[in-house]
């Protein structure tokens, strides 16, 4: 189904900082312990955490960390068509 609900720079980051920290609490790891090894402050990954708030390489560090770099593969993958014979063509 197609979501219509459009989506903001705050809400995106506030999603991923939720999913991180989720992730972070399967693998049993405290706070300091995911900032040590991220290789960041543990202020800097509160931040994050709480704020949603993090440099890009940062967020690349913590993704390694909890062993999810592979994640940003998909990243802007997704061909956009400009017209529905665009996409129609490219099925065929």
């Amino acid at each position: 189904m197609i979501s219509l609900e459009q989506k903001t720079p705050d809400s995106i980051t506030a999603d991923i900082s939720k999913r991180v920290r989720a992730r972070r609490k399967e693998k049993k790891l405290t706070q300091d312990e995911m900032s040590k090894r991220a290789g960041m402050s543990l202020a800097s990954y509160k931040r994050f955490e709480q704020k949603g708030e993090i440099a890009f390489s940062s967020i690349i560090k913590v993704a390694i960390a909890l062993d999810c770099e592979n994640d940003f593969d998909s990243l802007f993958s997704k061909k956009q068509f400009s017209s529905l014979q665009e996409l129609i063509d490219e099925q065929n």
